[in-house]
């Protein structure tokens, strides 16, 4: 095994029922970047999930915090939106608070992404329930994104969308999207859709954003890296600083 020295900590802060993202960002990491991670008790897709996983935020972050972490990412989009336009921002000032080190959310991510690839309406594609939906939907379109269709599938137990395959991932970015649409957004890390994003931007011929890759790219951006990764869309492809 070759040795590469690791020049930048990247932190992640999960859910703990999530299996994907560690996988994922792990994959597309460039590889002077090593992943160090943190988790927030979360199992269920609920409300009520959402407002208990944020009562570890400072904690988890500290522990971060003590490895060193150049940046951390809350990679979680539906309890980063949960209260409204603005709360994302309250999260990741308790997160730089805790930690001492520059942060943000996977909601804050989504709108940063979509901002830069000048997108103004998007279709959504989540893998969720309808009760979960309406939150994301309100948070895009205060955020000033207008949502022309969301669709989603109907999960509840995180632990149950962690064993499903990118094949599902694809059909639901397929079926949510619309010809008015500029761009696809697929929240929830939970599942493997970053590998099936750069198909979906062939055949639909827009910007795909899964949580995961957009959540990694807010994080880069941070660290500044300069490094761009194919093969995951072009937002990491192409919209990471030189």
């Amino acid at each position: 095994m070759t040795y590469v020295k690791k020049i930048h900590r990247f932190g992640l802060l999960t859910p703990s029922s999530n299996t994907v993202q560690e996988p994922e960002f792990s994959a597309a990491l460039p590889p002077t970047v090593s992943l160090h991670t943190a988790r927030v008790a979360y199992r269920d897709i609920t409300p009520q999930e959402q407002d208990r996983c944020v009562l570890e935020l400072e904690s988890e972050s500290r522990k971060l915090a003590d490895a060193e972490v150049d940046v951390i990412v809350f990679a979680a989009t539906a309890p980063t939106l949960a209260k409204g336009k603005g709360y994302d921002r309250e999260l990741i000032k308790r997160m730089e608070d805790a930690s001492g080190r520059p942060a943000t959310t996977a909601a804050t991510a989504f709108v940063d992404a979509l901002t830069r690839l000048g997108v103004e309406r998007i279709a959504i594609g989540a893998p969720w329930s309808k009760t979960m939906d309406k939150t994301m939907v309100d948070f895009m379109e205060l955020s000033g994104f207008k949502v022309v269709h969301s669709e989603v599938v109907g999960f509840v137990a995180s632990i149950e969308l962690g064993r499903v395959g990118p094949e599902r991932a694809y059909e639901l970015g397929r079926r949510a999207d619309r010809p008015d649409a500029d761009a696809v957004i697929m929240p929830g890390g939970n599942w493997p859709a970053m590998s099936v994003v750069e198909r979906l931007e062939r055949e639909l011929g827009k910007p795909v954003l899964a949580n995961n890759a957009v959540s990694l790219w807010a994080g880069l951006r941070l660290l500044k890296t300069g490094d761009n990764i194919p093969g995951y869309g072009r937002l990491l492809r192409d919209h990471l600083p030189h």
